[in-house]
């Protein structure tokens, strides 16, 4: 057995990206030495279109305080960083006091208007990363739901979705994140915002389907034996490589 704690936030995201970023470190406090917790996308700032550069220089305050903060603790996150005059939607990996991993959202969501604020990443950026021995990938929110960019992260025993979605299409994300976990064999931990435009169905999803929720906590978690996605991969063989 390989026991890890797994925690899908759902917390509201304000104007005043101090409170949001202290809210997020209370919660971390409040979570197991070891585990592993998935935010929110752009949790310190939302879509502060307004306001990017703003939010852009105080990323550069919220990296070196999960760097401090993360030294017991695995934290995925995303948010608003410029680059060579321009904004991308950085998704970053604090493990142990290091940043292991860090991709740009790929898949721009024109309904919310990113594309006229941010620059796309590079789909090769979306590949697997490790979490000491445990294989891991993520997709950023709209990323979810491009098939070819599930082959991408296919044969990771935990892939994070950081979120923004709206509730207008509860069932859709909630629908398809449950598909990730049950198509790759796969943990899923999926983390949406819980402001009143927001979906919730912040979760944790085995790779059985079996889906760990609850709408009214800022905090969604599960004690979970990754050992089961290698069980579900012998037992039901689709060609997705065992790890554990």
């Amino acid at each position: 057995m390989i026991s890890k704690m797994l925690y899908a936030l759902q917390v509201k995201i304000g104007t005043d990206f101090e409170f949001n970023l202290k809210k997020v470190l209370t919660l971390l406090d409040q979570c197991q030495e070891d585990s592993i917790i998935c935010t929110p996308e752009v949790v310190f700032s939302g879509f502060a279109y307004q306001r990017m550069e703003e939010a852009a220089e105080f990323s550069k305050i919220a990296t070196q305080t999960l760097l401090e903060a993360t030294k017991n603790h695995t934290l995925i996150t995303t948010m608003i960083e410029k680059n060579h005059q321009h904004f991308f939607n950085n998704l970053k990996v604090f493990h142990k006091g290091e940043i292991v991993h860090k991709q740009s959202k790929n898949k721009l969501f024109a309904l919310g208007d990113e594309q006229l604020h941010f620059c796309a990443g590079s789909e090769d950026e979306i590949a697997p990363f490790y979490i000491d021995s445990i294989k891991c990938a993520a997709l950023n929110c709209f990323e979810l739901r491009f098939i070819d960019l599930w082959k991408r992260v296919q044969g990771a025993d935990i892939i994070f979705v950081p979120a923004q979605w709206g509730k207008q299409r509860k069932d859709q994300f909630e629908a398809l994140c449950k598909a990730l976990a049950i198509a790759n064999q796969s943990f899923v931990v999926a983390s949406d915002g819980a402001n009143d435009t927001m979906a919730k169905g912040s979760s944790v999803i085995t790779p059985y389907g079996v889906v760990y929720k609850n709408d009214k906590k800022e905090c969604v978690q599960a004690q979970v034996d990754l050992r089961e996605t290698s069980k579900m991969r012998k037992y039901i063989q689709t060609g997705i490589q065992i790890n554990l």
